[in-house]
């Protein structure tokens, strides 16, 4: 299951990122979404490779991304701009996502 977040991740992702180049309603929306969408992208492959190793991690990656990138797109669609008091949250998860890897990777 969590493999197929992943990967329905990286589709939204590159959906968001698309829609920023082509779509957005201005620089900073567009910049959100490409943004947003760089991080979830980067954080679903990482999720996939970790998945295998561990699986705790990559479910916290995906969920730091999810929250980082969705904050962003709420914004870049309109959202209150206070929104972006949360998006630190997610990036916070995205960086102990990564440690908890680092801990959990077998030793060589």
């Amino acid at each position: 299951m969590l493999g197929l977040f992943a990967a329905i991740s990286a589709a939204v992702a590159v959906a968001a990122g698309a829609f920023g180049a082509h779509g957005a309603a201005g620089q900073q929306e567009a910049e959100w979404l490409r943004t947003g969408g760089l991080y979830q992208l980067i954080h679903a492959v990482g999720a996939l490779a970790v998945m295998g190793v561990a699986r705790g991690p990559a479910a916290m990656l995906l969920a730091g991304s999810i929250l980082f990138a969705a904050t962003l797109y709420a914004m870049a669609l309109g959202a209150p701009r206070w929104l972006g008091a949360i998006t630190p949250v997610g990036g916070a998860l995205m960086i102990a996502g990564w440690l908890w890897a680092a801990w959990a990777m077998p030793r060589g």
